[in-house]
């Protein structure tokens, strides 16, 4: 059997009480799921969460906090805790593990993740098991649930890393038609190739007090992981060997199939972590052209633009209805845009000096449809 890269993801639910504090019969478990799959020659990568709720009864709250500060100084406690009992249960196996931390701010800027990436894979090719978290103590307020959980960033990572298999687990096994705690009827979906309007309405709200993600979170990452060429699975690991199974196949939950390959750096950058600083309107030519046709977005194809953006800024370009087709690096400033748009290329140069004669070049372009 051929090696693979996995990006295994556990929430707080599954490693800690309810009450608080860590579950070490449950981090002993994972361990020996995740080294059975190193020993057989994967690459393994775990993300992780946990922090806050190993750490809050340790410094005296009585429950999870609410408030940041409070948050942060839990994590701070229990990201020590939550590290020290993986790395004890890995060196049962002979396993190093390594601590990373992420925030936001670090995808969001390309030197910073690089730089992440190449750390990850010197340690992945150095044998060690990296375990991802991301960084509570420095979190800003505006993002409290800022990666829901850790189900979008463990897709991050999947996408980053290039990795075959996004193993997500949670306490459900798979998507359902409703939630089969409530209705017995709710019939179980094995395999979706397209995650639709309809699919992220099956998912409801969070599923437990200790955790922050629920099903809707998680089919978020999901759709992240198959616009990156990951294949992504939802389920539950519970018995020996079911880690293994979830890999192979055969796992208990839902597994979502992509047909795309999987995106350079820079596309990852743009679709996924850029901050977009405007938007521009275009007609339904240039939306066949920039989705079906692989083409450049040209001032013919603008019908409006909203922001104050510069040439080399992010801009999201939407269709008539508002919807986002995808995101792109502008050429033009918004107020050059203004002048131009709907003129054809002749008319353009007339009028408005600029480098290039395209909007968005289709190499600095990222379809999100």
């Amino acid at each position: 059997m051929m090696s693979e890269r996995v990006v295994v993801k556990i929430g707080s639910s599954s490693l800690t009480s309810e009450e608080g504090g860590l579950n070490r019969e449950r981090i002993q478990y994972f361990a020996a799921e995740l080294a059975s799959l190193h020993q057989q020659g994967d690459s393994v990568m775990l993300v992780t969460s946990g922090a806050v709720a190993a750490g809050f009864r340790q410094i005296g709250y009585t429950a999870r906090p609410k408030l940041v500060h409070e948050k942060q100084a839990a994590a701070a406690v229990g990201q020590a805790l939550l590290m020290q009992a993986y790395e004890e249960a890995f060196s049962q196996y002979g396993i190093v593990a390594a601590q990373i931390l992420l925030t936001r701010a670090d995808f969001s800027n390309r030197r910073r993740i690089q730089n992440a990436l190449m750390t990850i894979e010197e340690l992945l090719r150095l044998r060690v098991i990296p375990i991802i978290n991301e960084n509570d103590t420095v979190a800003t307020d505006e993002l409290v649930l800022k990666f829901g959980d850790n189900d979008n960033l463990s897709a991050l990572v999947a996408a980053m890393t290039k990795a075959s298999k996004l193993v997500i687990i949670t306490d459900m096994d798979g998507l359902y038609t409703e939630d089969p705690r409530i209705n017995p009827q709710a019939v179980k979906i094995d395999r979706v190739d397209l995650i639709s309007e309809d699919i992220m309405k099956l998912a409801g709200g969070a599923g437990s007090s200790v955790g922050t993600g629920g099903m809707r979170s998680k089919i978020e990452a999901a759709r992240i992981a198959m616009r990156g060429g990951v294949h992504a699975f939802i389920g539950k690991v519970q018995q020996n060997g079911d880690l293994a199974l979830a890999v192979e196949g055969s796992g208990r939950g839902t597994y979502f199939d992509t047909k795309r390959n999987s995106l350079p750096m820079k596309k990852q950058w743009l679709g996924f972590h850029s901050m977009p600083q405007g938007r521009i309107s275009v007609d339904d030519g240039a939306v066949t052209a920039l989705l079906e046709g692989g083409k450049s977005l040209l001032p013919a194809g603008v019908t409006d633009t909203e922001g104050e953006f510069h040439p080399g800024d992010v801009v999201e370009v939407t269709n008539r209805l508002g919807e986002t087709l995808g995101r792109g690096v502008v050429n033009y400033a918004a107020w050059q845009i203004q002048a131009v748009a709907g003129l054809t290329t002749k008319e353009v140069r007339r009028r408005v000096d600029v480098s290039r004669i395209e909007v968005i070049h289709r190499d600095e372009w990222i379809s999100l449809k």
